[in-house]
């Protein structure tokens, strides 16, 4: 089963998982609800940022270091 489910499905499903553990633990200890809504944030502000920066794969060495070598009309 775990083999068809990707590795960033995985952590962010652990992600809001906790942080919902931790939201309703808020809760649960009568924490005011300033406090609450805080933690709720500060737990999705991570996961909107990575969401926001992980457009595609990352460049290869290779890639980089070709780059730095070419001019813009392609021609070395």
């Amino acid at each position: 089963m775990l083999n068809s489910v990707s590795r960033t499905w995985l952590i962010a499903g652990v992600w809001f998982a906790v942080l919902s553990v931790v939201v309703a633990t808020s809760v649960a200890m009568h924490a005011s609800l300033s406090t609450s809504a805080f933690l709720l944030a500060a737990g999705i502000a991570p996961a909107v940022v990575m969401a926001l920066l992980g457009g595609g794969p990352s460049r290869t060495v290779a890639e980089v270091l070709y780059s730095v070598h070419t001019k813009r009309d392609g021609q070395s």
